[in-house]
């Protein structure tokens, strides 16, 4: 593939040429300059080095979102090792299974997670001089004995590292995404992690200051954030999401990008009005999204109050994938969007055979030699996935005939009740307008006559309180705008439902237990 990007990018470069810029404002609301920033990555890659760790070596995280975090991505992304980022909501036995699957030869955890990260220690007897620790644990090195003592010199050798997220494990063990090092230098490796904010025709530098506010430990976040830094701007980083913390930091640090989910949306949707009007957002130029569909009425008030300032984009972390702005949604509802440049969309059948334009199937990806990858240590998942250079996350959808892309719903959630499909997105796009609904979930469960039928589980506002009334206006307001073939058949109250900081659903956890004993074709 032949790329020119100029004169690199890279966060090493930019703070070389303006060290006392900041470059991140931690979640304590510590401000970084480049130059501190790259001082502390530079010490990391020499204590890692002095541990003995080489290139292609991995180091496993299970940190909150900090600086230390985003100091650790940029060092090993200049020293040639692998960062294995991991959801710190794991149990011990799922941390364990990574540590080993990844062949981490280093883990750097956080105190706060200390019960959890020993206990996946001493089930893989993972060797202590390995191990790391942000904050004191007894027993442990910690960080600060890491990089003491450390120059923060610009290390010798410096070669392209890669980050490796591991799948989330829906349909069985999650599985390592890794590709191969790119042999290149880590300043244009980094020129090539901001491809995609060039996409969204996002300038570099400039007075750009990215929001970031969801885990680091999800592909997206992080690839966001360490591209944002890539790119001359300033990253504002919270521990966790919250709606209106998210408007106050958009106002206070005039924020002009932002990389949300569908569930925050909802979220910042759902605010009272008064809360809505308190903050000025007209900083903001680009407020990227992805993950999941998004519900029509809910991204139409966001385009409304925003203003044309939404792009949507469809990828994974395998990759990806199409993209698209305000004016061309609006124009196509529900879209989203086009391939981006050097990247193909085709819809398959399960045999192979590829679907027509407005018909629907499974949602194959083109891999491009950036994005080429491989399931560590499972051939058969990996060449099970695709056709040809095709790949699919298992999403279902269809293409219009002016090539924008649909999405119906995950290919193992969809609902088959009778024969007839049934997808569980477009029933929770209705029923989370419903004005006492603060989140939904949709999912099959068994019926000995139909082979499934449609459960709900919602949860309802802080102000609402279930009782029959609100049930039969809930089923009412579903029967207004569904087929009742598509109306829930029963719905679950729940107080919370199972969702990590990032939004994601667990779905299996609501549907697994009614399948207990019994075979689910999918």
């Amino acid at each position: 593939m032949n790329m020119n990007f100029g004169k690199p990018l890279g966060f090493w470069n930019f703070a070389e040429q303006a060290p006392d810029k900041v470059a991140l404002v931690d979640p304590q609301g510590r401000e970084w300059s480049r130059g501190e920033l790259l001082h502390r990555c530079n010490q990391i890659v020499h204590g890692f080095r002095a541990m003995g760790l080489e290139p292609g070596d991995s180091i496993a995280a299970l940190l909150p979102n900090c600086a230390e975090y985003v100091a650790l991505n940029l060092a090993v992304t200049q020293a040639g090792f692998y960062l294995v980022p991991l959801n710190w909501h794991l149990a011990a036995p799922e941390v364990a299974y990574i540590l080993k699957d990844s062949n981490a030869k280093a883990f750097v955890y956080d105190e706060s997670v200390a019960d959890t990260a020993i206990e996946a220690i001493k089930a893989v007897n993972f060797p202590r001089e390995g191990v790391v620790t942000l904050g004191k644990v007894e027993g442990y090195n910690t960080f600060e004995n890491l990089i003491a003592g450390q120059s923060g010199a610009t290390p010798l050798d410096r070669r392209a590292g890669m980050v490796m997220f591991y799948t989330s494990g829906t349909t069985g063990k999650p599985k390592g995404v890794r590709r191969a090092m790119m042999q290149v230098d880590p300043d244009m490796a980094a020129t090539m992690m901001t491809m995609l904010l060039m996409l969204f025709g996002i300038e570099p530098e400039g007075d750009n200051v990215h929001f970031c506010g969801s885990p680091l430990y999800h592909t997206a976040v992080m690839n966001w954030s360490s591209s944002s830094l890539h790119y001359g701007h300033t990253v504002v980083l919270h521990e966790n999401w919250d709606a209106e913390k998210m408007l106050h930091a958009v106002e206070h640090y005039q924020i002009t990008t932002a990389h949300v989910v569908p569930t925050q949306m909802v979220r910042l949707h759902k605010l009272p009005a008064e809360i809505r009007a308190a903050y000025k957002v007209s900083s903001m130029r680009h407020m990227l999204h992805t993950a999941a569909p998004c519900p029509p009425d809910v991204k139409l008030d966001i385009i409304d109050w925003w203003g044309p300032c939404v792009y949507e984009y469809y990828a994974s972390t395998e990759g990806g994938g199409t993209l698209v702005n305000s004016e061309d949604w609006l124009k196509h509802p529900g879209t989203v969007g086009r391939p981006w440049p050097t990247a193909d969309i085709k819809i398959f059948d399960d045999q192979g055979h590829e679907k027509p334009a407005g018909e629907q199937g499974t949602i194959y990806m083109l891999m491009s030699e950036l994005s080429r990858f491989e399931y560590k240590g499972d051939k058969k998942k990996t060449e099970k996935n695709r056709f040809g250079d095709y790949f699919t996350a298992g999403d279902i959808g269809y293409l219009n005939d002016q090539g924008f892309l649909f999405l119906c719903d995950r290919k193992i959630d969809m609902i088959i009740s009778g024969g007839a499909n049934i997808y569980p997105a477009e029933i929770e796009n209705i029923l989370i307008t419903h004005p006492s609904v603060a989140d939904c979930s949709v999912f099959g469960i068994p019926n000995d006559e139909w082979g499934e039928e449609v459960k709900a589980a919602v949860q309802l506002t802080p102000t609402d309180q279930q009782s029959a009334q609100l049930h039969d206006e809930i089923l009412a307001y579903c029967a207004e705008r569904l087929a009742k073939m598509k109306l829930p058949k029963s719905i679950d109250y729940m107080e919370v439902l199972p969702r990590d900081p990032n939004g994601k659903l667990y779905k299996r956890k609501l549907r697994d237990p009614y399948w207990a004993g019994r075979d689910r074709q999918v």
